[in-house]
């Protein structure tokens, strides 16, 4: 069967996929004669499109399950998607609004048939996505984290952890997000510098004619001020401690306390205390049980009655500053850095405020977590986030696991209307466990998002039942995932897994980096920078992208991506694919390996090249070292197979006398490269796979390569490898000197010994072949002819008599002049790098380019030296 003259995936992809899904290729069962091999996906958002991030992470998931599946085991690749609470009730209250409506217009249970009903209509679209990217994810295994099972495990998670009295109901201070109307845990603020103020106001003292200066960033929450402090260091506490200030524009009497949690450096070293609104000030409030008074609302406006009520918080901060300006209050007013908390979701600054909320007591269950990381029971990779890891872990806060959405597991709590005590169950009660009430209401607020997440290794198996998943697949071998959500996700999955089931939810974390553009920078849209991973994949092919994808990665913190990279790699399979049309018209069966000593000097190469290449890919893919596997075989396609290789062979393969062991050696060979490629470039390879004489079956049921270690042969790589080096300088010459491709040269090689001179002399075709060398001298202290260009190797010397091949003073004056032409570029480039302004001031990335540009100059000026001398008379 034919290949096309041109790879063209939109004719491949769709097909082959649709082949791979009709045949249940990606389905997993449970085997007790294969080993297991499983990991779950991190879930995208229900809401999601998929972005280069999402590529990456998949082409690295898929990568790792076709190969192990390979390898032979029984590889489960668990896939799903996440309800994502905020995120999606966000989106659907827009839509929403676009009608004129809020969520309140519907009520709560027609809201939540509402987000149902948006949920199939776009829910699907990243699933489409991921396929088209060519995930292997056993689809029949498919969870979404609302589904009736994942429900059950969320709620029987709830109930044990709080009867177990990890959970527990209190009022505290929280992060409250005005925008979403919902309580946030603290690793969902993100903490940004910015340029504020720094208020600097007087506060006069009960009773006498002096004042204490304080200084805040936030002046409207002074409303609530109800004490000062100082730290006991102060020399000024001893003064202070126990006297009472006047709460300015109020009138509140403030007492002064001394506190060890006071910074003397910040402001005056005299702290504001305002228990209600800032977490700092709410545990002093404890330490010293001062009054909690709460003076914005969920609003995010003025709740104190009087003058300021119902003004925004950043209006009521200028009235308030203006007030305190005019009565003599104010002080100072300057600019001031400082951090700020905005919502992850939407960027709104949130507003540290007291509400009752459910949380999850966190150091208990941190321990064996840590203990679990420490003797790498996780190993996370790279080894270096475990001090990230640690020093969270280590100082880890209660949890905030309520939500005030409608859109995510309703907390399975019921309020008794008659006794107020509470009642927590796996089902619905009936009465109230206190009084036997029947009165009773469910807690209105939705869980974290995190929290079911939390469960996702095990609960997408079944847990709590013992399934038979559970108990073949669980705990998976790897979770692939990015840094930014080490706490959010991967330290609570294995708190969890590890207090149900006792045990790690995987043995191995691998934590990807962001994806940066070529120039290191963040993707941004402000930027114009971002690449559209679905974008590209119909510009180049799904392959090109993974290609470029697994190429590219790395294990430090950023990734550099380009779309040049990703026409690289469409450029690969265009270059394979001409191969395969190449290859497939000479191959006429499967052919077995010929016996070593029938094969030529190239087959025993190209064997030894493909068992070295083999070793390398196998342990790159164990290590995960996917940017060295793929180059590894990048470089053994493009270089050793297809430039060299098939080039030797074309003459024998021509000859219907000479061609069987070439036939043999090149479709042992040529078969082995794809099943090597196939994890990688899953497409391409399966529809070439496909075009092999007989009855090839599928290429994604293939054994994964295996070193033959008979093959290998160092010392005929080392002989090949004299011989390609004269012939590229042979080329070189060629190409430098403008002698054209269709005239045939005269070479003398002068070697360094008489055994590498019989090499030469025994393989004379290589050179007639690849550089239409007629004419081959080879010895020892050979005289080197007038007018030839001379190039000096290793074990040898190239020299290339150029009489009567080329116009000598034309191609001097050539020289001279592109000579000329790059010492003007190389100075202007010395200039730069000389220049400290642009070393200082300009991206990193600039100046190493600059430096690249000037190394390049300086060979490229070298060469053209040797060559002018070449053409100098003698």
């Amino acid at each position: 069967m034919e290949l096309s003259k041109r790879y063209k995936p939109e004719n491949v992809e769709d097909k082959i996929y649709k082949f791979w899904e009709d045949n249940d290729y990606f389905r997993a069962e449970v085997s007790e004669d294969k080993e297991p091999f499983s990991m779950a996906i991190p879930p995208p958002n229900v809401t999601s499109e998929l972005h280069v991030g999402h590529a990456l992470q998949f082409t690295l998931h898929d990568i790792v399950i076709r190969y192990q599946r390979m390898k032979g085991k029984e590889a489960c690749w668990f896939p799903g998607m996440d309800h994502a609470g905020i995120a999606t009730q966000n989106v659907v209250e827009k839509n929403l609004a676009e009608e004129g409506l809020n969520r309140h217009d519907l009520g709560r249970e027609k809201f939540v048939e509402r987000v149902w009903e948006w949920k199939e209509e776009y829910g699907g679209k990243i699933k489409d996505q991921l396929k088209a990217l060519g995930s292997s994810a056993d689809w029949s295994r498919e969870r979404f984290t609302l589904d009736e099972g994942l429900s059950n495990a969320v709620r029987e998670a709830f109930v044990q952890l709080y009867e177990e009295g990890y959970i527990y109901r209190d009022k505290y201070i929280i992060n409250w997000c005005p925008r979403c109307s919902t309580a946030l845990s603290d690793i969902e603020v993100e903490h940004k510098e910015e340029e504020g103020k720094l208020y600097r106001i007087k506060y006069d003292l009960k009773g006498t004619d002096q004042s204490v200066t304080i200084a805040t960033t936030r002046p409207e929450t002074m409303l609530g001020d109800t004490a000062l402090a100082i730290h006991p260091d102060d020399e000024r506490a001893k003064g202070l401690a126990g006297k009472k200030a006047i709460l300015p524009l109020v009138g509140r009497e403030l007492p002064i306390v001394t506190d060890e949690a006071i910074d003397p450096e910040f402001g005056s070293g005299i702290l504001k205390v305002t228990p209600a609104h800032d977490p700092t000030d709410f545990d002093i409030g404890e330490s010293h049980d001062l009054d909690r008074i709460a003076v914005i609302d969920d609003q995010a406006k003025i709740s104190l009655e009087g003058k300021y009520e119902g003004l925004d918080r950043y209006e009521a901060r200028k009235v308030i500053v203006d007030d305190l300006d005019e009565e003599g209050y104010l002080v100072e007013i300057e600019n001031y850095e400082h951090s700020v908390g905005h919502c992850q979701r939407c960027e709104t600054v949130v507003e540290p405020s007291i509400s009752e909320q459910w949380f999850v007591e966190m150091e208990d269950l941190a321990e064996p977590a840590i203990e679990a990381v420490r003797k790498d029971d996780v190993e996370l990779i790279p080894n270096r986030w475990k001090k990230v890891y640690f020093e969270w872990m280590e100082n880890i806060q209660d949890w905030c696991i309520s939500r005030q959405l409608w859109w995510g597991h309703r907390i399975p709590a019921w309020h008794c209307e008659n006794c107020d005590e509470i009642t927590v169950s796996r089902e619905e009660p009936k009465a109230c466990s206190s009084c036997g009430s029947s009165n009773l209401t469910q807690e209105k607020d939705v869980l974290d998002t995190w929290f079911s997440s939390a469960l996702w290794p095990f609960s997408v198996m079944g847990w709590p039942e013992n399934t038979e998943d559970l108990e073949y697949f669980f705990p998976t071998d790897l979770l692939i995932t990015g840094f930014d959500i080490i706490f959010f996700w991967v330290a609570r999955m294995i708190m969890t897994s590890l207090h149900f089931n006792g045990e790690v939810p995987f043995n191995q974390v691998l934590l990807t980096p962001l994806v940066l553009d070529e120039n290191g920078e963040k993707m941004s849209s402000s930027k114009g920078n971002i690449l559209d991973p679905l974008e590209l994949k119909d510009e180049y092919g799904a392959d090109a992208v993974r290609f470029a994808m697994a190429s590219s990665t790395t294990k430090g913190r950023g990734m550099k991506l380009s779309e040049g990279e990703i026409e690289d790699k469409r450029n690969f399979l265009n270059k394979l694919w001409n191969a395969a049309r190449f290859t497939l018209s000479h191959l006429d069966s499967e052919e077995e390996l010929p016996e070593k000593e029938a094969m030529e000097l190239e087959d025993r190469w190209i064997m030894s090249r493909y068992q070295d290449t083999v070793t390398k890919v196998r342990n790159e893919l164990e290590d995960y070292s996917f940017k060295t596997a793929s180059k590894t075989l990048y470089s053994f396609v493009w270089n050793d197979f297809c430039d060299w290789y098939l080039e030797l062979i074309k003459p024998r393969l021509y000859s219907s006398e000479e061609n069987t062991v070439a036939k043999q050696v090149l479709s042992y060979t040529f078969r082995g490269t794809l099943r090597l490629l196939h994890p990688f470039i899953p497409f391409i390879t399966e529809e070439i796979w496909n075009k092999l004489p007989g009855d090839p079956g599928a290429l994604i049921e293939e054994d994964f390569p295996q070193l033959i270690k008979d093959l290998r042969d160092e010392d005929i790589e080392e002989k090949l490898a004299f011989l390609q080096e004269n012939i590229r300088a042979t080329r070189n010459v060629r190409g430098e000197m403008n002698i054209p491709n269709g005239k045939e040269i005269s070479v003398m090689l002068d070697v360094e010994n008489e055994e590498l001179g019989r090499l030469a002399r025994e393989n004379l075709t290589y050179f007639s072949e690849l550089a239409n060398v007629n004419e081959l001298e080879v010895g020892t202290n050979l005289e080197q002819p007038k007018n030839s260009a001379r190039r000096v190797l290793s074990n040898s010397e190239v020299l290339v008599p150029l009489e009567g091949l080329i116009d000598i003073e034309k191609e001097r004056e050539r020289i001279e002049n592109e000579l000329s032409q790059l010492e003007q570029d190389l100075e202007s480039t010395e200039k730069k790098l000389n220049n400290k302004d642009f070393l200082t001031k300009a991206p990193d990335e600039v100046v190493d380019r600059e430096k690249k540009k000037k190394e390049e100059f300086q060979a490229k000026k070298e060469r053209l030296k040797s060559n002018l001398e070449a053409l100098e008379d003698s």
